[in-house]
């Protein structure tokens, strides 16, 4: 049971993997951020859009935390 499940997070990340690499190969398109104004540099449409990922998986869990904190510091 133990090595089917190694093999099956094994495999979910292959795939993950690889469904990564085909969205960046297929999205190489240039592209310029215009914000408030200020203007990036033309970049990738999938790093923009794996940036923006990134970012949503650091900063969700980090608020996470910190509502579990709060909540934890007024129940005691």
């Amino acid at each position: 049971m133990r090595n089917i499940r190694r093999l099956l997070l094994v495999l979910f990340a292959v795939v993950l993997a690889a469904l990564t690499l085909f969205f960046v190969l297929e999205n190489q398109q240039s592209v310029v951020l215009v914000f408030f104004g200020w203007t990036a540099p033309a970049v990738p449409v999938a790093a923009l859009v794996l940036a923006a990922l990134i970012a949503g998986l650091v900063v969700g869990p980090l608020l996470g935390a910190c509502m579990r904190l709060r909540l934890y510091r007024r129940s005691n």
